[in-house]
Parts: structure tokens; C-alpha cells; sequence
């Protein structure tokens, strides 16, 4: 983990000097002096003599803005595990000893008998496209 860390700063920085050293170039295009003739006004080192610091500079630190990119997607990577992975399930629902009162009804009194217990209601099948067969008629009795 701390390797992830030094990586970032690392990363920091050479962003940093890669914004400096693309900042510091002079553009291609050259001055208004070079338009109507003036060559090389001012520079120190020629027409191509300076540039070709800054040029190198600008490749490596793009270079390794690169390859840190891509180290530290590669580090950071957790994999196909979740959030909770770690964590042990939680134990199974226990149901309560006395039924609950239902909702809007008052609660039966401590001394009362409890209730028998009833069928629970049936569950509505969900109704199917064909139609039902009709029923044959009942006899009579």
C-alpha cells in the first residue's frame, strides 16, 4: 500500500513538471518578426538550438505520466471482490414468541387467553393467458 502512495506523488509531481515544461515552450509558429523575415529575433541558441531541451523534456515526462498511469491503474485494482465481501452473513430471522398486534387494533390485555390460530389466507394465483376449462355442472342432489 505505501508503494501506491509514493506512485501517487510521484504522479503528482511529474504532472507538475509536464505542465511547467509544455507552459515554457516557445510555439512553433514563431513571432510577428519571423512572419515579415526577421528569422530568429529572439533566440539565444539559433532557430532549433533551444528547443530541443524543452522537446526532449516534454517526451520524457509524457512518457512517464504514461507508464505511472498506468502502474497505479494496475496497483489500484481491487479485483472482482464487493464491499462487504469480508463480512459474515447475518444470522437468520427468528420469529417472535407472541404474535404481533396487526396494525391499528388494540393490544389484548397480559392476562388474556391467546387466540387459536388461524389458516393463513390463500394466495391469488396470477392469471394466465389461456382461458380457464369450463367446469361440467354439478348433479343434483
Amino acid at each position: 500500500m505505501i508503494l501506491y502512495y509514493t506512485l501517487t506523488v510521484v504522479y503528482v509531481l511529474v504532472c507538475l513538471m509536464l505542465l511547467l515544461v509544455i507552459l515554457l515552450q516557445q510555439g512553433k509558429g514563431g513571432d510577428m518578426a519571423s512572419a515579415f523575415g526577421g528569422g530568429s529575433s529572439q533566440t539565444a541558441f539559433g532557430a532549433r538550438g533551444g528547443a530541443t531541451l524543452m522537446t526532449k523534456l516534454t517526451t520524457i515526462f509524457a512518457a512517464l505520466f504514461m507508464l505511472l498511469a498506468l502502474a497505479l491503474a494496475i496497483i489500484g485494482q481491487r479485483g472482482p471482490g464487493s464491499l462487504m465481501g469480508g463480512t459474515p452473513a447475518p444470522p437468520p430471522a427468528q420469529k417472535p414468541a407472541t404474535p404481533l398486534p396487526a396494525p391499528g387494533s388494540t393490544p389484548a390485555p397480559a392476562n388474556a387467553t391467546p387466540a387459536p390460530a388461524t389458516s393463513p389466507a390463500p394466495v391469488p394465483q396470477p392469471a394466465t393467458s389461456q382461458p380457464a376449462a369450463p367446469q361440467p355442472p354439478e348433479p343434483a342432489k
